[in-house]
């Protein structure tokens, strides 16, 4: 279903944005590019566009919303259309919400991001240690770096993010089913001044809540 793909790809998403780089040998082109933003960003937010693939040989099916963090381990993804979802990470626990549902997932934030890539964009540890970084050909006028998980349960192939100027432009994430979900990042703001607010959750009176 695309709810569970939709939570799949977002950690592989989010691991990458929070994460603060180590030091490391001299590197060049979208490797360098990534350790900067890393360093160089400690919040930001924005707008996204994610398209996930279609089962059965249905079209892809898209959907769009807004996203902020704040290093370490604090974000919001807000899935606006086409239904309404949000996680919620508050530095300790996830929080992710479906509201047609009126059902609420709690998990702790340090098992739900593990080694995926999300514990690499929001966390606090070198992307080395936990991928094996490649620079790869330039496409569509971006500077791309493919990030391959070193745990072989990582239950992701790749992830490949497209550079430019500094900045993720686009994301492609390769799950352990060979589906691939595709993210665009539009009208993205560095150093934002988030209020604390924005990475609290509280849970709908009435909603079913599942703690994992």
């Amino acid at each position: 279903m695309l709810r569970v793909r939709f939570q799949m790809a977002l950690l592989a998403m989010m691991a990458l944005l929070l994460a603060s780089p180590g030091t490391g040998a001299q590197e060049t082109g979208a490797i360098a590019q990534l350790r900067s933003f890393m360093t160089s960003t400690p919040s930001a937010r924005g707008d996204f566009e994610q398209i996930s693939p279609g089962r059965g040989g249905r079209a892809n099916e898209t959907s769009s919303g807004t996203f902020a963090f704040t290093r370490p381990g604090k974000f919001r993804w807000e899935v606006r259309k086409p239904f309404e979802q949000l996680m919620v990470a508050d530095g300790e626990q996830l929080y992710f919400y479906d509201r047609d549902l009126n059902q609420v997932v709690v998990k702790k934030l340090s098992e739900a991001l593990g080694q995926t890539p999300a514990a690499v964009l929001f966390g606090t540890g070198d992307p080395g240690r936990s991928f094996a970084l490649r620079d790869l050909a330039e496409r569509d006028g971006l500077a791309w770096v493919e990030l391959v998980p070193k745990a072989h349960d990582a239950g992701l192939h790749r992830i490949a993010i497209g550079f430019r100027n500094g900045l993720p432009i686009q994301m492609e994430v390769l799950d352990a089913f060979d589906r691939t979900t595709w993210f665009t990042f539009t009208t993205m703001v560095r150093d934002f001044r988030l209020p604390p607010e924005t990475f609290r959750f509280a849970i709908p009176p009435g909603a079913d809540v599942l703690r994992q």
